[in-house]
């Protein structure tokens, strides 16, 4: 299964386990998925449900992982089974918490997860079906897994891969934010020594479409040749860097290590080094 799907593709689907998710982010979020979303779609909170947002963000960045048990519960309460075809949107392209929502699925052992190109916007456009008010569904038995089944680096991880020329860490952040020219989210600007930035714009046509998967595969081969073939990706704080990664999939990629605390813990953490280019 592709993990992109079209919208004309959405409006095909209509088997009994199709459940579509809610991603949006920003302020009044929730009430805004009252007044209007894809018609069936169940909400799903980035702060709540996808991250476990510590007091300190120089450990773990500002959207931590939850805990595998505490993720469970949620996909219990969304209505979720194994066997569930999981379709996720957001108003950002993918970019904001749908891929997030897509690597953790994924992450969790799920194996029929999509994310709708173009997101709410294009759904409106090809005329997908929508409506108010909350969503009623019934829970589902609780999912026991032990551990995320994608690789995740650590900090400490970054760090020594970057010393031994191991792995390429790509900064998917715009690239006025990696080159330290201003930082509108995080406290400082600038970048981690010897990563590259790859923006995760990049991986979208004129449109907002994820580009054809043998377009980014081509893209992201002649970007790294010569580079080290391990991966790790990472953002501001672990949420857009799952686009990049959600890219590479939809390329037929090996799907890399995901640096989860990011910028947001990097340049919080003291005594590490920070990169500003030409500033």
């Amino acid at each position: 299964m592709s993990p992109i799907i079209s919208p004309s593709e959405l409006k095909t689907l209509s088997s009994e386990s199709l459940i579509i998710l809610d991603a949006r982010t920003g302020k009044d979020v929730y009430q805004n998925y009252l007044d209007k979303h894809i018609k069936g779609a169940r909400f799903i909170d980035l702060d709540k449900d996808l991250a476990d947002i510590g007091e300190d963000a120089a450990f773990g960045g500002r959207h931590p992982l939850p805990g595998i048990e505490k993720f469970a519960e949620t996909l219990s309460k969304l209505g979720i089974s194994e066997d569930s075809h999981i379709v996720i949107y957001d108003d950002k392209n993918g970019s904001n918490a749908a891929a997030r929502a897509w690597w953790m699925l994924k992450a969790f052992g799920l194996e029929n997860v999509q994310v709708l190109d173009g997101g709410m916007q294009a759904a409106e456009k090809d005329g997908v079906d929508f409506s108010s008010g909350e969503k009623i569904f019934d829970k589902t038995l609780l999912i026991k897994k032990e551990n995320w089944s994608l690789p995740i680096s650590n900090l400490e991880d970054v760090e020594n891969e970057l010393k031994k020329n191991s792995s390429t860490v790509i900064d998917v952040r715009d690239a006025y934010r990696y080159r330290g020219e201003s930082e509108p989210i995080d406290l400082v600007a600038g970048h981690i020594p010897g990563a590259i930035n790859i923006p995760f714009s990049e991986n979208l046509d004129e449109n907002g479409n994820f580009l054809r998967p043998e377009v980014l595969k081509e893209k992201y081969k002649n970007v790294l040749k010569n580079r080290p073939e391990k991966l790790i990706i990472h953002c501001g704080s672990g949420v857009t860097a799952c686009h990049t990664i959600l890219a590479l999939a939809h390329a037929g990629l090996k799907i890399p290590n995901l640096y989860v605390g990011s910028w947001s813990e990097w340049s919080r953490r003291e005594g590490k080094e920070i990169v500003k280019d030409n500033i």
